[in-house]
């Protein structure tokens, strides 16, 4: 009996080593597939994380530079066209200015290699001269930065093509030209590149500028045919030619430029 009761002791004991041990074994090995399914979850998860933020990062990187630069190339196209004549034009930056009109208040520009520049005696040249010489940039920013300068300013894109000064007054009759506004009916003559005279009946003499935008009408005399009915249309050219000889017309000035010369039938 006592054999008998040790043995069954004995097996029983085995026994239930053997059940701890496959316990301890099985909990090993599920702590270990455990432990490597989180690591590899976890290492797969911080890597699709890192991809995807560092593909988030490039794209909003390239967008915002797509974007500045889009912007830049937007405003630089965005720039104004036209002719400012009679303005007032100031420095304001290393090749970019101002001009300022009584119609058009500031308008600032910038100027570039190919911006032709003439003077009449404060950029360069002289005062007492109708000549108005080519000046450099360096020449107009050296002059802007002393003091303002009048001139007529054509623009492109925001950018100067030409700026041209103008003389302060008109060579000697008296009779100023800024600011200058109304209708004369007179004879026409020829004083500088750009620049003429009106005088009506009474003997008034009114100096005036011409710009690109001067529309001139002609009958016969600055342009066209006596004969026809019709006005044409001429060249600031066929105007300077015309009234170099003296010629009779209608000169609609604003701001001491004309608008129109239309010629006198």
């Amino acid at each position: 009996m006592n054999r008998h009761v040790r043995k069954a002791t004995l097996v029983t004991a085995a026994i239930t080593a053997g059940l701890l041990m496959t316990a301890c074994q099985n909990g090993s090995s599920n702590s270990s597939s455990h432990g490597s399914s989180s690591s590899d979850g976890s290492k797969g998860a911080g890597s699709s994380r890192h991809e995807s933020a560092s593909k988030t990062s490039g794209t909003s990187g390239n967008t915002g530079s797509k974007g500045t630069s889009a912007q830049n190339a937007s405003s630089t196209r965005k720039g104004v066209d036209g002719t400012f004549t009679g303005g007032t034009v100031s420095y304001l930056a290393p090749g970019k200015y101002v001009v300022h009109t009584s119609r058009t208040g500031d308008q600032a520009f910038f100027v570039a290699d190919d911006t032709e520049v003439y003077g009449a005696g404060k950029v360069c040249g002289s005062p007492r001269s109708e000549a108005r010489p080519r000046c450099t940039l360096d020449q107009l920013e050296t002059a802007l930065k002393k003091a303002a300068v009048t001139a007529d300013v054509t623009l492109k894109d925001g950018v100067a093509t030409v700026v041209r000064e103008r003389h302060d007054v008109d060579g000697g009759t008296g009779s100023g030209t800024q600011g200058v506004n109304g209708t004369w009916l007179g004879n026409v003559s020829y004083l500088a590149p750009g620049k003429y005279t009106v005088s009506d009946m009474k003997g008034v003499e009114q100096a005036f500028y011409v710009s690109d935008g001067t529309a001139v009408r002609g009958a016969g005399t600055i342009c066209g045919s006596p004969m026809s009915e019709s006005m044409y249309t001429c060249t600031l050219d066929q105007l300077e030619a015309a009234a170099k000889k003296g010629v009779s017309a209608k000169v609609v000035i604003a701001d001491g430029v004309a608008t129109s010369v239309t010629e006198d039938r």
